[in-house]
């Protein structure tokens, strides 16, 4: 008798809900599931169905099979979903896809036009001018600080400290507020500027990390390491959305350092690209520009603790930028211009 409800069973299991998913496979008509910005899709399906209706979806969102992407689309991964539905059965299948920047980043070198001294134990995180002063965040645990300098004389004018389990990295100010990252705390601090007294903290949300940040007066835009810059409100700090940084070939991460000049995110790439700033569009992720810093670190104090290009501050003033890495003993104040 069990053999024969066994057997009973193992039928039902068969005929209702065992069935084999039928085949299906979206072509895209672009190569390797890639396209730059301008481009059309050209939606397709390869499939065991043969009665069926079919809908497709990006990101969720219904298009046609000859989707049109425009040059200010958003950048970066998303999921193509095809929708099958045959005798009042629907079946889905989904594939990533990428859309890139539509043409190669402009290349630009430097030239030095001034150096000045900076603290040779100051593990640069985070760079900003306001107006002639400097605010510097500086990285380690146990060494983790928010400075201002006097940028002529590399004089430390106001220090603060950070408790010995956070890991400090950017910063930027506005309105009145100084705003600093931590690391892998996922903490960032808000101080008022004058005083450097701290005002209040605020979590990360699905960002892990904190690594770079600037402002365009309204917003506040995070790096965290990944090819991701996030969009934060600056009066209760939460993450509204993000972009993600791509070129006409690939995504950048590790983006670190931000500065926002003229419209644009000018970002550090850590250990990606050595001494490279990339030149960002907030509006969809491209990267527009490529800075090569190269030979600059040759120009500082050679020693054991000496790491990697990273600060950007921009004198508006003086139409200048000025550049640091972490454990530079010199600052450089450099023009920027485009490779011929």
């Amino acid at each position: 008798m069990k053999t024969l409800v066994s057997l009973l069973t193992a039928l039902l299991v068969l005929n209702c809900g065992g069935a084999k998913a039928p085949f299906i496979k979206i072509k895209t008509g672009q190569k390797a599931n890639k396209a730059k910005a301008g481009s059309s899709l050209q939606l397709s399906v390869k499939t065991s169905l043969e009665n069926y209706s079919i809908k497709y979806f990006l990101n969720d969102q219904p298009i046609k099979a000859d989707h049109q992407f425009l040059k200010n689309d958003p950048l970066g991964e998303y999921q193509i979903k095809a929708v099958l539905t045959e005798n009042n059965q629907s079946y889905e299948k989904i594939i990533p896809f990428t859309l890139l920047a539509s043409k190669a980043p402009q290349l630009y070198t430097y030239e030095v036009i001034n150096t000045y001294p900076h603290d040779i134990t100051a593990y640069t995180q985070g760079l900003e001018f306001d107006g002639d002063l400097l605010y510097e965040s500086t990285g380690l645990n146990g060494k983790s600080t928010l400075r201002t300098v006097d940028y002529r004389n590399g004089k430390i004018l106001k220090i603060k400290s950070l408790d010995k389990s956070f890991f400090g990295e950017g910063l930027t100010i506005c309105q009145n507020r100084i705003i600093q990252l931590t690391w892998k705390s996922q903490k960032g601090f808000v101080y008022e500027k004058a005083s450097l007294n701290i005002l209040r903290s605020f979590p990360y949300q699905e960002s892990k990390e904190g690594w770079g940040l600037c402002n365009d007066g309204n917003k506040l835009y995070k790096s965290d390491g990944s090819q991701k810059i996030w969009l934060i409100n600056n009066q209760n700090y939460t993450e509204e959305s993000h972009i993600q940084i791509m070129t006409n070939k690939l995504a950048i991460k590790n983006l670190n350092e931000l500065e926002w000049v003229d419209g644009k995110i000018y970002a550090n790439t850590y250990q990606f690209q050595k001494d490279v700033v990339v030149i960002i569009n907030p509006k969809n992720g491209a990267v527009d520009g490529v800075i090569d810093f190269s030979g600059l670190k040759k120009r500082v104090k050679q020693h054991a603790q000496l790491n990697v290009l990273n600060g950007i501050a921009y004198h508006k003033k003086r139409e200048t930028f000025f550049i640091t890495g972490k454990n530079w003993d010199k600052l450089f104040e450099v023009k920027i211009f485009s490779k011929r």
